[in-house]
């Protein structure tokens, strides 16, 4: 069947709630057979219940999910996985220390004679992964493999499940398949989905990413709290109206208005001299002043958590000076980095920023326990007021300081990470990927915040490996690679209509190739 032939599967009035919150309300849409659907709105939207709903994980307490003529049985995945329906969720489930070719066979294994037919296996996931174009050894460990490769093995995991493999399949979810993947590694995603699409598979992909959704889908669909506000052909709609419909109102613009840039002459708040992290190839030297937002680029592996962390104090260094107001730090001790006003908001802010099981208050009063406490007993009314001063500040949205983390939207948990460290004085915040996960209206939100605290005479360090975040929200920017300063951009470079080139020439070791060239590659 082709695009334009009855739906594949059809959602109709499907509404869901958690605890009296309103998730989902009276979603109906249809996937038809052979096409790639955008999922899209801001976290919290309802994308991942609806998806969870088609798949069976939840029962939805109106409406119906039907494949075919045969509806499915509500909170059933093993009906929906007869019905054809795999779901691929955000969170990786593979087992990492077993092989490819056990993964793709855990709880179907094939046997001979009541032995583990281990020979068979391996062809037939060689087999399954040439149909896919993916090149791997099927017999290495699943923890050796870049994310990106471990989520393309789910995605065949997920439709070899099915009799006659991936031709089985009829619906394939795709829960934010490339946010924790490499740029190299996306353009591999993008021909498995192609290509389960060529078959005929229906599949909805959610992403935050205007870019993905114009490479894949033929349809998008937008979300905003909990209704669905857009279904349209790709070719039918523009970005601005794609991001309008996501968060209510027209953008404008992204990146707020820089403070101020300090002048050279000023006097710096953090001075890094001559620090070498373990495995980087040369020692670092760096200034920030009040209020400069001090950006740091570079390719994958360039090192910018590592620097960060080692300033912070959370990764071990062979030599150097670490200078706060002009007071040496000891290196690796992170405690009295934040005494002297060093804030981290790490890369992951599930597995080293928050704790999502819980609170917002808990959350909220983690770097600065001391100060709410008198011989180890919480000061409960100091501490209750300066976490929702600090939760205000950066207008967080939530149910109230006692609602657990973990169900907050990933732009939440964000500046429940970031407004942490507002509970008290701080001299320097170092920002790893501040918006990755984080959708657009959201990510707005998070630039004017770093703007503000920026204008109010704090010193910050950003590493991004999103380029307009880097151009938009720096008044210089270090380009590093194999943990060492490559270059330098200043605020009128990075305006320049080669700013990305230059960065990448550096960021790569290309500084011999013409721009011109270099240009020519990027695009």
């Amino acid at each position: 069947m082709t695009a334009g032939s009855s739906p594949v599967l059809r959602c109709r009035d499907v509404t869901k709630g958690f605890g009296g919150v309103p998730v989902l309300a009276g979603v109906s849409l249809d996937l038809e057979h052979g096409t790639v659907t955008a999922l899209a709105g801001e976290n919290g939207a309802g994308k991942s219940t609806l998806m969870k709903i088609a798949s069976g994980q939840y029962r939805a307490d109106r409406g119906s999910v039907i494949i075919g003529d045969r509806e499915l049985h509500g909170g059933s995945v093993t009906d929906a996985h007869r019905a054809g329906v795999a779901i691929v969720p955000q969170e990786l489930a593979s087992i990492p220390d077993l092989t490819v070719y056990e993964n793709l066979f855990v709880g179907r294994e094939l046997r001979r004679f009541g032995f583990l037919d281990r020979r068979a296996m391996i062809k037939e996931a060689q087999r399954a992964l040439d149909e896919f174009g993916v090149v791997l050894r099927v017999t290495a460990r699943m923890r050796s493999l870049p994310v990106g490769l471990q989520q393309i093995v789910e995605i065949v995991k997920a439709t070899l499940t099915f009799e006659g493999g991936p031709a089985g399949a009829k619906v394939l979810l795709l829960d934010e398949p490339t946010s924790a993947i490499s740029e190299r590694e996306v353009e591999q995603l993008y021909r498995v989905v192609r290509r389960l699409r060529d078959q005929g598979v229906a599949m909805v992909y959610t992403t935050h990413k205007m870019a993905e959704i114009r490479a894949l889908a033929d349809r998008v669909v937008v979300l905003r709290d909990g209704s669905l506000i857009l279904d349209e052909a790709i070719d039918e709609v523009s970005d601005a109206d794609i991001v309008t419909a996501m968060i209510g109102r027209e953008l404008g613009t992204l990146f707020p208005e820089l403070p101020e840039q300090p002048a050279a002459a000023d006097p710096a708040v953090l001075e890094v001299s001559g620090l070498r992290v373990a495995g980087a190839s040369a020692p670092v030297d760096l200034t920030v002043r009040k209020g400069e937002i001090l950006g740091l680029a570079g390719l994958v592996g360039a090192g910018r958590t590592e620097l960060l962390e080692a300033i912070f104090g959370t990764r071990r260094t062979l030599a150097g000076r670490i200078m706060i107001n002009g007071r040496e730090l000891r290196r690796g001790a992170p405690a009295e980095a934040i005494r002297h006003g060093l804030a981290l908001v790490p890369e992951d802010r599930k597995a080293g920023g928050a704790i999502l099981g819980m609170s917002v208050l808990d959350n909220g009063s983690l770097p600065r326990l001391s100060q709410f406490s008198i011989a180890g007993w919480l000061r409960g009314r100091d501490r209750v007021s300066a976490v929702g001063d600090a939760m205000r500040s950066v207008r967080l949205r939530s149910r109230g300081l006692s609602q657990e983390v973990g169900t907050l939207s990933g732009g939440n948990q964000q500046k429940v990470v970031l407004a942490r460290w507002l509970t008290g004085k701080i001299n320097v915040l170092l920002l790893d990927e501040p918006t990755r996960g984080v959708d657009v209206g959201a990510r707005s939100e998070i630039y004017r915040i770093v703007a503000d605290l920026a204008a109010s005479g704090v010193a910050v360090i950003m590493a991004s490996s999103d380029m307009p975040e880097i151009l938009g929200l720096s008044h210089r920017a270090l380009v590093l690679r194999r943990g060492a300063v490559a270059g330098e951009l200043s605020r009128t470079e990075l305006s320049a209509p080669d700013a990305q080139a230059r960065i990448f020439a550096m960021a790569a070791d290309l500084d011999h190739q013409p721009i011109e060239r270099v240009t020519e590659d990027v695009r």
